[in-house]
């Protein structure tokens, strides 16, 4: 968590390998490798396998209980997925390493942890079930939603479903060292089950917390190394463990090596320092007192309005964070609600008052991520939900109950690939960029670029050109070539393209593959509207993003709000719709496709009379 907060989940596992085997004779409670953002990056952005991540770790440190974070019916992913998606994936990362199940919802709605608690019990492993702590407009414990009876309540109903222990988790830093010693203190004295506290040192407040609840008897905190300690992130260990030497809750740990695993990281994180570093001077945050953004939220949100060109817009986003989640029903901001929200309030920002909603709220509102802590407002419910796909009023059943199984499915996506069970729960977490990283890893695709290493100056390491022995028929045109259009003044060419790093032994694949049906992934730049005919409108992308599917056909003819793609941006999908009544004349870009604002996605031609639908 501690890199998740600070720089965007970018460490690599060779850079946490050398110091794993002496963390695992420090004496830890636990340690979380897995879980949370690190699933998602390590296929996103590393061109790494979280699951031999996992079985590294597992080799590495055998002597100390492995822990991940999982979210509930949602897993390592942003919707809750089918019962069998979670029972084989808690099945299979149980053989693979992990212990320790630290399980939350983001609405602490236990409906949507019921599958994944009883398939942890199952297999035998440690189920921590969480309560995520939020306050409402008050900034400290209390109010109409967010008192002690509230968090008393959620404890109790979860040691009734059979939790080895109750972990309070305060994402954003907002639990205050006086209501952490009465909450901890209040739930020492009703449950049976050791507590343990996770917070976040964003409000500045995080060491004083963890000092009240060690005095009120909490049992374990989260902490980590000071190279990553404080800002968003978690409170130093260091610091504490002089703190406590010698007092009745004396943790005995020794500091010498955790010095020297904190030398080895200051030599790693050079190189990652543009991450790092903040757009603020000050190491803490008293605003998320305010809009309450958790650390992992807080550094994506700046680097995507900044890919957005858009950053001085910050502060009016974190001005719109608290109104956009009153307005719906005040969840508590943790994944995936947490970028629910905050991708809701940029759109709100730049575009209007939810003039662009994307699926994910919709859902939400729709009751597909469980039961809000209070009321959404009725104007935004009436307007999220016209011409929702499930119906107009809300379901109050349990999410994951209307969901049909998916492994089947995914096993047929990428049967042509692998049959392994660790690829086929990856692709049904993520098909879109999930099937690219299998690409990548199956020689199907090469890796990017920006995948690669960052090398000591904090640039991603790039491909060379270099002579290749192969000539002549070597190179005949390949099933991967590309056609583009290339302007000059008024003149128009059609050049192809062909990938270089491809192996002229290895099979060709096209964009869509006749066999496996997989698509192929490219990068697309924004585009010139100068080349649409007169009347023709085009759809651009707003934002940065991927291009996860078209909704629509060449040829289509659509009405004005009829959805014609779906975008995928800050980890939400947002469709994109027709501006005008139309027929679909070209979709220019392939599904899977990284996008840049202003990539031009579809373009649609204006229908001499009024015929769409007749």
């Amino acid at each position: 968590d501690a890199h998740q907060s600070l720089m965007a989940t970018r460490l690599r596992t060779e850079e946490m390998e050398p110091i794993a085997e002496m963390m695992d004779s420090s004496g830890f409670h636990s340690v979380e490798v897995w879980g949370g953002a690190t699933f998602d990056v390590t296929t996103r952005f590393l061109a790494e396998d979280p699951w031999d991540r996992l079985r590294t770790f597992k080799r590495l440190m055998h002597k100390t209980p492995l822990q991940m974070l999982l979210r509930g019916q949602s897993l390592v992913g942003y919707r809750n997925y089918a019962d069998d998606v979670v029972n084989a994936f808690i099945e299979r990362s149980s053989e693979a390493g992990i212990d320790v199940y630290r399980v939350f919802d983001a609405l602490n709605d236990e409906r949507n942890l019921e599958t994944a608690a009883n398939a942890i019990k199952k297999v035998g492993k440690h189920l921590q079930m969480t309560i995520c702590y939020s306050t409402t407009e008050e900034g400290r414990m209390g109010g109409p939603i967010y008192d002690l009876e509230y968090f008393i309540k959620r404890a109790q109903v979860f040691q009734s479903m059979g939790a080895d222990s109750i972990c309070i988790k305060d994402m954003g830093g907002l639990l205050a060292p006086y209501d952490a010693y009465d909450l901890i203190r209040s739930l020492k004295s009703i449950l049976e089950l050791p507590i343990q506290l996770h917070t976040h040192y964003t409000s500045g407040m995080a060491s004083m917390t963890l000092l009240k609840a060690i005095e009120a008897g909490v049992d374990v905190v989260d902490t980590c190394l000071a190279p990553l300690a404080l800002r968003t992130s978690q409170p130093a260990i260091e610091p504490l463990l002089v703190s406590l030497k010698g007092s009745e809750r004396d943790p005995q740990l020794q500091l010498a090596p955790l010095l020297e695993m904190g030398d080895h990281l200051e030599s790693v994180l050079i190189k990652y320092r543009n991450l790092i570093s903040s757009t603020k001077t000050s190491v803490i945050d008293a605003r998320v007192l305010s809009h309450q953004i958790p650390g992992g939220m807080a550094s994506n949100l700046a680097s995507q309005l900044r890919e957005a060109d858009a950053l001085d817009r910050l502060p009016e986003v974190l001005a719109e964070i608290p109104i956009t989640r009153a307005e719906l029903g005040f969840p508590p901001l943790v994944t995936p609600i947490s970028q629910m929200v905050g991708s809701q309030a940029v759109s709100n920002v730049l575009f209007g008052k939810y003039s662009m909603i994307s699926g994910p709220i919709k859902d939400y509102i729709f009751g597909l991520y469980g039961r809000p802590p209070a009321p959404v407002q009725a104007s935004v419910v009436e307007k999220a939900l016209d011409g929702y796909k499930r119906g107009q009023e809300p379901f109050t059943g349990r999410p994951a109950d209307l969901l049909e199984p998916e492994m089947p499915d995914a096993r047929k996506a990428i049967k042509d690939i692998s049959a392994d069970p660790d690829d086929v729960l990856t692709y049904a977490l993520y098909p879109t960029t999930g099937m690219k990283f299998l690409r990548i890893k199956h020689g199907f695709d090469p890796v990017p670029d920006e995948m690669k290493p960052y090398d000591e100056i904090g640039e991603p390491t790039r491909s060379t050109t270099v002579s290749s022995p192969f000539k002549g028929s070597d190179f005949a045109k390949s099933a991967r070539a590309r056609a583009f259009n290339v302007y000059l003044g008024d003149e128009v060419y059609q050049i192809e393209v062909d990938p270089i790093h491809v192996d002229p032994a290895r099979p060709k694949s096209s964009t869509k593959n006749t066999e496996s049906g997989t698509p192929a992934f490219t990068e697309h730049k924004p585009s010139s509207t100068s080349g649409l005919d007169p009347g023709d409108v085009g759809i651009k992308s707003p934002m940065p993003g991927l291009l996860l599917r078209h909704a629509v056909a060449v040829g289509q003819d659509v009405r004005a709000g009829d959805p014609v793609v779906v975008l995928e941006a800050m980890k939400m999908e947002n469709s994109l719709p027709a501006p005008i009544n139309g027929t679909v004349k070209s979709l220019p870009i392939a599904e899977g496709s990284s996008v840049v604002k202003g990539s031009m996605l579809a373009v649609i031609s204006p229908l001499a009379q009024d015929t769409v639908g007749k």
